[in-house]
């Protein structure tokens, strides 16, 4: 019996989970689990690269002394983020999406191509970190001098287990660069922002082997996580999805991507996808109240936080898409400031999160709906969200679509099938 491993890293932590099919499905079991955030540095927030390598490897030899016939592993993790490297060194410190450098050279960006055109050519939404603007910051601070390649995360984590720098699909799309109608990197794009040609190597599909690590083959997955995510979605039928976790990442599958004008104004996303194209809009999603419990109320269970935000009375709302929610200081004071009067308890600020999520949803559900020309029956939410009762109820009401709360390790099953599909193959 082949047995696998998912490296799966978000924003706040990471896990190894071991899997193999055994009764008509994927069987998994959590053998390694590690926490993560960004760390500031300099008055930037950045990711802590050698604790990360750290982790991957312990957890790596912890499946291992559990499972010795393991046969092969992969890593995914959130998108838009890379490590630059000069040979085999990297390039310190390694950004964080969250960081505001990007502010000063959007401007830039766009006067040298039009967002308009970038989001023709590619279908990207417009996000403050998308990877073409922190390229682009890395060339005005003179990073990107002598630099021989740049690598996501997840594809740099892989370089360090098995020596072979890779650039996979799913997650080279989430940056704004690559062309939807070629699925290769945009040429006209690189040229036009002044980036080094060399760095933007042909893209590798999920399911390709590119080396090993003490006896177990290195397979690209789908490395960004929300692509793994929907493969991992026991869907019936072509329906919407949610992956709610720090992000929430609402959308459909397609057969090729939306890039008209339609699908720009409601900022949503083409991103690659395993042989078809994910529609898709990002919502700030629990980040808000992640953030919230960690300022107002860090001891409180979360079954405490959302009974007592069920019980709340207040009911104004926030646009949850507002960049004041992107990285405040203080998230209260954000959504202070955004509210005709504050709360006047703790728990308002959860239920207007909430309700305000649940808003999002609805919103972007309608976009979906009028974009592509179909109505939907069912939203499938995975993820860490998916265990929230009363989110998802609110969800349930504000949509009118049939939730299918799935909590459920969406993101590691996807990348787990993906490495079986490679293994059967060989």
């Amino acid at each position: 019996m082949k047995k696998y491993l998912a490296v799966d890293i978000g924003a706040s932590s990471g896990r190894h989970i071991v899997g193999w099919q055994e009764g008509g499905g994927l069987q998994t079991k959590e053998v390694y689990r590690f926490p993560n955030g960004v760390t500031e540095l300099d008055g930037h927030l950045t990711w802590d690269l050698e604790a990360l390598e750290a982790h991957v490897r312990a957890g790596i030899d912890a499946a291992l002394a559990e499972y010795p016939d393991l046969v092969s592993l992969s890593v995914d993790t959130w998108g838009v983020d890379y490590v630059l490297l000069k040979g085999d060194q990297p390039v310190l410190p390694c950004y964080a999406y969250r960081d505001s450098r990007t502010e000063p050279v959007i401007p830039e960006v766009h006067a040298k191509m039009s967002f308009g055109e970038l989001y023709r050519r590619t279908g990207i939404q417009f996000q403050p970190f998308n990877t073409v603007y922190q390229l682009s910051a890395d060339l005005a601070a003179g990073r990107l001098e002598g630099v021989t390649d740049f690598l996501m995360i997840p594809e740099y984590l892989m370089y360090r287990l098995s020596g072979v720098k890779s650039h996979e699909y799913t997650n080279a799309t989430t940056g704004g660069m690559v062309s939807a109608e070629t699925g290769a990197y945009d040429p006209e794009i690189v040229q036009a922002l002044g980036l080094p040609e060399h760095l933007f190597r042909p893209l590798q599909q999920p399911g390709t082997v590119i080396g090993e690590y003490k006896g177990l083959q290195v397979v690209l997955c789908a490395t960004h996580d929300t692509g793994s995510a929907v493969e991992g979605i026991p869907m019936e039928g072509n329906e919407l999805f949610l992956s709610s976790g720090t992000w929430s990442l609402l959308g459909v599958k397609t057969p090729k991507p939306l890039t008209d004008d339609a699908s720009r104004a409601a900022n949503y996303s083409n991103e690659g996808g395993v042989g078809y194209n994910r529609y898709l809009k990002n919502i700030m999603g629990m980040w808000l109240v992640n953030r919230l419990r960690a300022e107002l109320c860090p001891d409180t269970p979360w079954g405490q936080i959302t009974a007592d935000a069920e019980q709340s009375r207040f009911d104004h709302l926030v646009d949850v898409n507002d960049p004041v929610f992107l990285a405040p200081e203080s998230m209260k004071a954000a959504f202070d400031s955004k509210l005709p009067h504050p709360p006047k308890c703790i728990a308002g600020y959860f239920r207007c999160a909430y309700r305000s999520l649940a808003q999002g949803y609805r919103q972007a559900i309608e976009d979906v709906e009028r974009n592509t020309g179909r109505t939907y029956r069912a939203l499938y939410i995975v993820g860490g969200g998916a265990k929230n009762a009363f989110l998802n109820r609110l969800t349930e009401e504000a949509t009118g679509k049939q939730v299918i709360a799935l909590p459920i390790e969406a993101t590691a099953l996807g990348n787990l099938s993906i490495q079986k599909s490679a293994m059967d193959r060989q």
